[in-house]
């Protein structure tokens, strides 16, 4: 009796196991990865809906100073009740997804691109712990200066195992999560800046926002970002 019951337990467990380790997999596969035909799709839906009504682009309202590369999100409902869609992309955060479809330039050449929200959940995950640091004290906790009134965060202070990062949707290199004299948190994209004004050709000056560089040959945009130029010698700092 009691080898029976290990015996259809344990069976029970391996299909719990084995639907676990395939199926989801699959589904993950499916939601977190940049899918081009997805893209493409949602691209071609935004211009169609574009023309169809007198330039105006489907997106969800959001406040004025909400940062540039988040503030136009796809509003994916009015595209499927304009039946110009089937079906939400399954990477979409709407579908499950960890993607966030988003619009650039959408008065002149509406493009679509993506935010990766797992940069979004790096930051929340270091905000929650820095606003229990402050109930505590009365300056954030500032460690290097690297540019003016920008800081690299005292981790050890906050109880963390090591600097605070996320990870480059750009590069897959880790990427430094920074802070203003205020507290609040930015990536600090230099990095994947770097990389990219080595790899591709650009007349940036200084002054410019280079920025653009990510976006022009990547699906994504460089969320919780500030602007950045370069300084003389071609390199990028962050634009003052």
């Amino acid at each position: 009796m009691k080898r029976t019951y290990f015996k259809t337990a344990f069976s029970i467990l391996f299909v719990i196991l084995l639907s676990g380790c395939l199926y989801p997999n699959s589904e993950l596969e499916k939601n977190q990865v940049p899918n081009e035909v997805q893209l493409d799709s949602v691209q071609k839906a935004i211009e169609t809906y574009k023309q169809q009504n007198n330039g105006l682009v489907p997106i969800k309202t959001k406040p004025m100073e909400t940062p540039i590369y988040e503030k136009y999100l796809v509003d994916f409902t009015t595209l499927k009740e304009s039946h110009l869609i089937n079906e939400i992309p399954g990477n979409a955060f709407e579908n499950g997804g960890i993607y966030q479809y988003t619009i650039i330039d959408p008065e002149n050449k509406p493009t679509v691109k993506l935010i990766d929200l797992r940069l979004a959940e790096g930051i929340r995950n270091i905000n929650v712990k820095l606003e229990i640091y402050r109930d505590q004290h009365l300056y954030p906790p500032f460690a290097e200066e690297v540019a003016p009134g920008l800081y690299t965060i005292d981790y050890k202070k906050m109880g963390l195992d090591h600097a605070p990062y996320v990870r480059s949707p750009f590069t897959q290199e880790n990427l430094p999560i920074i802070m203003d004299k205020d507290g609040n948190l930015f990536i600090d994209y230099r990095i994947d800046l770097f990389d990219a004004l080595q790899k591709y050709e650009h007349t940036f000056k200084e002054g410019d926002d280079i920025r653009e560089i990510l976006v022009h040959h990547s699906p994504f945009v460089p969320v919780y970002s500030l602007p950045y130029t370069i300084d003389k010698s071609g390199e990028p700092i962050f634009l003052n």
